[in-house]
């Protein structure tokens, strides 16, 4: 089963609609802003940014009828990605420091704060075997987020998040 989104451009689900199922790089392309959406089926990333960057959150099924409100944006929703339906194992490396440099752990389960159970000063860097991710800036999966889909990860500084401590992550499972 597939995904599926309809973004509007004003809040409370008014104006011009865009439906998709599928990533989206830049939604400009479709509306002129987007402030609210229904999740009708599966889970999806949106950004405030196009391609992909800038503040992201998750969204799973429901209706999110003011994005600024709800999540704090400072902007409108400018780009989406479809998180795919995963059933095998997850296994991640998450290191101390950029280039998969200092100390690394391997996780196959959620942690809900790194520096109490690995005692790491940060984590700058990782390599996602399996499954599908979220890791937090804050302790016990709060503050702002990243997405992680398999691959590696060399630098977050580079990928725009240079001053932000991760400290919790946990597995996107088939919940959605």
């Amino acid at each position: 089963m597939h995904g599926k989104i309809i973004f509007y451009e004003d809040r409370n689900f008014q104006g011009r609609s865009y439906e998709t199922s599928s990533d989206c790089a830049d939604m400009s392309s479709y509306l002129s802003r987007c402030h609210s959406c229904r999740v009708e089926s599966g889970c999806f990333m949106v950004y405030d940014r196009p391609n992909y960057m800038g503040q992201q959150y998750f969204l799973r099924r429901g209706e999110y009828s003011d994005y600024q409100r709800m999540m704090g944006f400072g902007d409108c929703i400018r780009s989406c990605r479809m998180i795919p339906m995963y059933k095998g194992s997850y296994r991640i490396r998450i290191y101390e420091m950029e280039n998969f440099g200092g100390q690394m752990y391997e996780l196959m389960d959620d942690c809900d704060n790194f520096q109490d159970r690995y005692h790491m000063s940060d984590c700058l860097s990782c390599n996602v075997m399996d499954g599908h991710w979220l890791m937090y800036e804050q302790p016990h999966y709060r503050g702002r987020m990243m997405y992680l889909r398999p691959g590696e990860y060399r630098s977050f500084r580079d990928m725009g998040y240079s001053g932000m401590r991760f400290s919790s992550i946990r597995r996107i499972t088939d919940s959605c």
